[in-house]
């Protein structure tokens, strides 16, 4: 999932977990009674495992670990997830191509912070703004590092914040909001120590960002918070560059082609960690799913599957992608179904409000949105698990879809928001955690992935995948292959009727005159 930025719909999402933290047993969905729906959709609910799925984790970390420890755009690692996806699909008999794209990279001139001289990294991020050559100087001033650092404007309240340079833990809300409430204080620019071993670096503000703004690793955020006062200058400068990267698209060779399901999930990693549940999770169980429903299945509508790159940089390789189809080719897709992160540790089961019951952030998706989070939300719900909505607040990949009008929806576990006592309640796990503390950091590896929630979602991603496959009647109006052609039957069997009866009348009259 993309860090923060400013979204196609503005809103704001509580999300992130705890590493080693099992919910309650729920039963696997061989032992669940499955909702009413079509034969093919309880068929792949049943055919994608959570031991299907989990082999492609494993392919996805080891990938990882011969490659530097992450899979981000631009790396072999992200290249080599692209030709191991990309090869399966191929072998299984899909349609597959990799279009490129390029994307902006982010190359750092200067990256340093000065404390009394005490020198520490400091990386700027994504669409922060930049500080003049030679840096801003100001005091050192520390926001409390308490449940929710620095997300609330009464966090900066009576501290000398104006012209200070601001240093804040991270976690519990977005970097855009901690910045926004530290320019708004007065600050000249503010730091962001990671609240997980390892450099803060790859992330993004999101635009709008209005001081600049950059990222310390935990141990020397640990360092800087005992130099509170110390004047401080922070040097933060980058060019942009552009470079190339790929998408994946796979697409049924059966279903029709003028009202396809697509199903997106991103690939890419952040440069800090492999990247695992952000987003393997999402991408293992695209993947598992296409190769379960096979390229020829018996279906409607066509399913075209996507994985994206770039995501963690900006949402690029979707945003691109649907920018370079005509509004015709648009129009071919009757709806978008996003999945990233599936299997948070100390997991919460959101779907996209898609109506906006909820009241809170971005207003409701384009038409059909709302029956996408009805068909998800009731799926889990008639399998045993409760959910919560969730906002479209542009984090991740639906956002081009979303802004073309194009209906989406999708479910998703949580990253740095915190779990509520009232949600571990209902859910398990614990309460005051984030939903992953792995969240774009080193340790997002195979330990860090909740397989009983991983497995619930991936028969969620199964059934709506299959189902949509089958009838958009509810999205679009467009109804079942099989019920067109039993219409035109019925259709043509009236007319016969009608025909017959004729000359039946016609051999009656013929008759009456003859006698």
């Amino acid at each position: 999932m993309s860090s923060p930025r400013t979204p196609v719909r503005v809103g704001a999402l509580l999300v992130a977990a705890c590493a080693g933290l099992a919910l309650a047993a729920v039963p696997a969905s061989a032992q669940v009674q499955l909702p009413d729906g079509p034969a093919l959709a309880r068929n792949l609910v049943k055919k994608v495992t959570v031991s299907g799925v989990n082999r492609h984790l494993i392919a996805l970390q080891r990938i990882a670990d011969k490659n530097g420890g992450n899979r981000a755009a631009g790396t072999k690692g992200y290249d080599q997830s692209v030709d191991y996806v990309a090869g399966l699909l191929r072998g299984a008999g899909f349609d597959v191509s990799t279009p490129a794209f390029t994307y902006p990279v982010q190359i750092s001139d200067a990256a340093t912070a000065n404390a009394g001289g005490t020198k520490v990294d400091a990386f700027p991020m994504e669409e922060s703004p930049q500080t003049p050559v030679g840096g801003v100087t100001g005091p050192l001033v520390t926001i409390p590092q308490d449940a929710t650092p620095g997300c609330e404007a009464s966090d900066f309240a009576g501290l000398p914040t104006t012209g200070a340079v601001v240093l804040v833990r991270r976690g519990a809300c977005t970097f855009n909001q901690k910045q926004a409430n530290a320019a708004a204080a007065g600050a000249v620019a503010i730091l962001v120590a990671n609240n997980a071993d390892g450099p803060l670096q790859g992330v993004t503000v999101g635009e709008g960002a209005t001081i600049p703004t950059g990222g310390v690793s935990k141990a020397d955020g640990d360092t800087l918070f005992g130099k509170n006062g110390v004047s401080t200058t922070v040097d933060m400068r980058f060019h942009v560059e552009e470079k190339p990267s790929r998408n994946i698209i796979a697409q049924t060779k059966t279903g029709r082609k003028n009202n396809v399901v697509m199903v997106g999930a991103h690939l890419d990693s952040v440069e800090a960690g492999p990247g695992i549940n952000d987003n393997g999770t999402g991408s293992s169980t695209l993947l598992e799913t296409a190769l379960q429903l096979g390229a020829s299945p018996k279906v409607s509508n066509a399913v075209r599957f996507a994985w994206w790159g770039a995501e963690e940089l900006g949402l690029v390789g979707s945003t691109k992608y649907v920018q370079s189809l005509s509004f015709e080719q648009q129009l071919d897709i009757a709806l978008y179904l996003n999945f990233d992160m599936l299997g948070s540790p100390n997991s919460a089961y959101f779907v996209y409000d898609g109506d906006n019951s909820d009241g809170t952030g971005a207003g409701e998706g384009p038409y059909g949105s709302a029956q996408i989070e009805a068909q998800l939300a009731g799926f889990l719900n008639a399998t045993g698990t409760p959910t919560e909505g969730t906002d479209f607040d542009g984090r991740s990949d639906y956002g081009e879809f979303i802004a073309n009008g194009i209906p989406a929806g999708g479910i998703f576990t949580g990253a740095e928001g915190v779990k509520t006592q009232a949600q571990a309640d209902k859910w398990g796990g614990q309460a005051g955690v984030a939903y992953d503390k792995c969240y774009h950091s080193k340790c997002d590896n195979l330990g860090n992935i909740d397989r009983t929630a991983l497995d619930r979602n991936a028969d969620a991603v199964a059934w709506v995948t299959a189902t949509y496959a089958i009838s958009t009647e509810e999205i679009n109006g467009v109804p079942p292959k099989n019920a067109v052609a039993q219409s035109a039957k019925a259709a043509a069997r009236k007319v016969a009727v009608k025909t017959q009866a004729k000359k039946l009348v016609k051999a009656k009259h013929a008759h009456g005159l003859a006698a």
